[in-house]
């Protein structure tokens, strides 16, 4: 009890000094390369020019994640597991007793489900659409399919393991996004959560050219957004259980609050307020080992240089952290995934 109360007067000492000293969340892109074809994103179209780190830049992670006392990594990317030494990686976190969360597309996990119920506390899975539009939007060939064979072999080792999902809805998919709920059951998921598309950052591989490319395609349209409001509504009273025990993960307000978000691209709303400590309590170490505040905002300088504990407190870091305005940050603003930690709970209790 009483190293809960000290970690959570660090998580305040953070807060207010902008000096890391606790870190509760790590987010690792161990392998830059993804075996989907997703329109959201770029990532696959460099696979040719892969990068990832190392069992030894991990290994190298040990020291400040034990001062940090981090209780959570996620595995994002690119497509974490396809890292050859992928579970090797978790072998090395694990001695460092944290939770690891797996971001994945999910289809082809079926053969690592053994090592996945070993080494990692749980999954969250891309879902997008109901059997069609997934596999549409995934560009893959009975992916829906490959993603439930993968589900069921997990949950034959271990019913109780949890796995989420996780919908991006945009132009292409809102049409069915109530389907996308009873997908979600369909294939045993957990829960299902929801989010809008990023058409504006530089994350994911994004480049100047694709959002030139791909604004207008994933973007909800003016003349949909009532079409939009429609099935919301709809959706609400037909999935209100849904709602009330919590399968889908937002609030009807969060829900919302994605219709605002594309409505402000119409010049109709202002973008949802977020309430973000990304930067505070987390941090995002990416292939090529580059570390940033979040998701969205550039890097503080990077693990083969210098430590973690060196580089989230360098004058890069601390300056980002004193000076930035998340009401009038750009960036902010039209974030799709922010992050809002309290300093009295622990990741996985939110």
């Amino acid at each position: 009890m009483q190293q809960s109360l000290y970690q959570t007067y660090k998580r305040y000492k953070t807060l207010r000094t902008n000096v890391i000293t606790t870190l509760p969340i790590v987010i690792l892109m161990p392998h830059s390369a993804c075996n989907c074809r997703c329109v959201m994103c770029d990532i696959w179209k460099h696979n040719n020019h892969l990068k990832q780190l190392t069992e030894q830049d991990v290994e190298n992670l040990l020291q400040s994640l034990r001062k940090f006392k981090t209780v959570e990594v996620v595995m994002s990317g690119g497509e974490a597991i396809l890292h050859p030494a992928f579970f090797s990686l978790c072998a090395i976190l694990k001695k460092q007793h944290v939770k690891i969360t797996l971001l994945t597309s999910g289809h082809a996990i079926k053969r690592h489900a053994e090592n996945l119920v070993k080494y990692v506390d749980n999954i969250i899975i891309s879902v997008d659409g109901n059997e069609d539009m997934h596999n549409r939007i995934r560009n893959i060939e009975n992916a829906f399919a490959k993603t439930k064979e993968s589900i069921k072999a997990i949950k034959a080792l271990r019913p109780d393991f949890r796995i989420t999902g996780r919908t991006v809805i945009h132009q292409l998919n809102f049409r069915v996004w109530p389907q996308i709920i009873d997908a979600a059951k369909e294939l045993q998921l957990n829960s299902i959560s929801f989010l809008p598309a990023d058409v504006t950052s530089n994350a994911f591989d994004h480049t100047e050219q694709w959002k030139e490319e791909n604004k207008d395609k994933l973007l909800i349209d003016n003349e949909s957004l009532p079409e939009l409001k429609s099935i919301i509504e709809r959706m609400l009273e037909t999935h209100a259980m849904d709602f009330a025990k919590r399968y889908v993960l937002e609030s009807p307000g969060r829900i919302w609050s994605i219709h605002q978000y594309y409505s402000a691209f119409a010049g109709l709303a202002d973008f949802p307020y977020k309430r973000c400590n990304a930067p505070w309590v987390s941090a995002v170490i990416e292939a090529d080992g580059s570390v940033k505040p979040c998701f969205f905002h550039e890097a503080f300088g990077n693990i083969k240089d210098d430590s973690l504990n060196n580089l989230v407190n360098n004058e890069l870091a601390l300056h980002f952290r004193k000076t930035i305005n998340m009401a009038e940050n750009e960036i902010c603003r039209k974030c799709v995934c922010s992050l809002y930690l309290p300093p009295t709970v622990n990741p996985g209790r939110t």
